[in-house]
């Protein structure tokens, strides 16, 4: 895992986090145990699961205690089945009990994330599009949630409102015309893409003539899709966003898009169930 320093910092931070607000004054509990007694135990999923999140783990036991040892057994993007080992440790017993719920809540949500991402994938993968996430992100966890996604096979659209331009509807309204907002978002970062979302088929020939390099299609009829793809003959990217769903997905995709948006991949996020055990 290559990270950035930006995302280094941000996995840091959010760790910290995370045992703040469990550990707070000092794990009360732990105390009960020895502070010299040594201990071992292992993780296990208790279903089937993509898993995502080794870094996060890590970290945790990295600021509990850098005496913890960890011995992985599964890589991030790997299917694991229930019962299977995922890592072992080894560490005093206190710092093994103190990270024990900060550990298993990063790994059980982002290997969620990663699981139902690879679900999706799964059932598109007959076609060549691509499937992205959204911002619609848990708050404060925006770049662990789309580290998952990619561990599940799907993709990551913009990281934030920094890295590309979306212009909707209210930033249309705001400049004056599609064409405008185009044209001003040239000028203002050349080299940066920039997507436009349309609503309908008069707003995607509007697009195209201004020359946006990606085009959201908003809620199109699956006629209106397909009729998108035929008008934009590869002149931009396209981009199905909106009411999609399990009925959908595959139909949508095999219109021929080149992406399509869901923000159930990182909004609607179940944990994978894990359980942390003493030897």
């Amino acid at each position: 895992m290559n990270f950035s320093e930006r995302q280094r910092q941000s996995l840091i931070e959010t760790v910290a986090a995370s045992l703040r607000e469990d550990i707070g004054d000092g794990d009360i509990t732990a105390q009960l145990i020895p502070a010299d007694k040594q201990a071992s135990g292992h993780v296990i999923t208790r279903e089937h699961a993509t898993i995502a999140g080794r870094a996060w783990v890590n970290e945790v036991f990295r600021q509990v205690d850098t005496s913890v040892a960890l011995e992985w057994l599964v890589g991030d993007g790997e299917s694991v089945s229930p019962n299977q080992v995922l890592f072992r440790m080894k560490g005093t017993a206190r710092s093994l009990l103190t990270a024990e719920r900060a550990a298993l809540n990063w790994l059980q949500t982002l290997s969620g994330v990663a699981t139902s991402c690879a679900g999706y994938a799964e059932r598109v993968a007959h076609t060549p599009v691509r499937l992205l996430d959204t911002r619609k992100t848990l708050p404060g966890l925006r770049f662990a949630q789309k580290y998952a996604v990619t561990c599940g096979g799907c993709h990551n659209h913009r990281s934030g409102l920094w890295d590309a331009f979306l212009i909707k509807e209210n930033h249309i309204s705001a400049c004056g015309s599609i064409a405008a907002a185009i044209a001003e978002a040239h000028n203002i970062a050349p080299g940066k893409p920039v997507e436009v979302e349309t609503e309908n088929m008069a707003e995607l020939e509007q697009a195209l003539r201004a020359g946006a390099d990606i085009i959201m299609l908003d809620e199109f009829s699956m006629e209106d899709l397909r009729a998108a793809v035929a008008i934009n003959e590869g002149r931009a990217k396209l981009e199905a966003s909106g009411g999609i769903n399990s009925d959908t997905l595959v139909p949508i995709a095999e219109t021929g898009v080149d992406y399509i948006s869901i923000g159930a991949l990182t909004k609607d996020v179940k944990a994978v169930d894990l359980s942390m055990r003493l030897d």
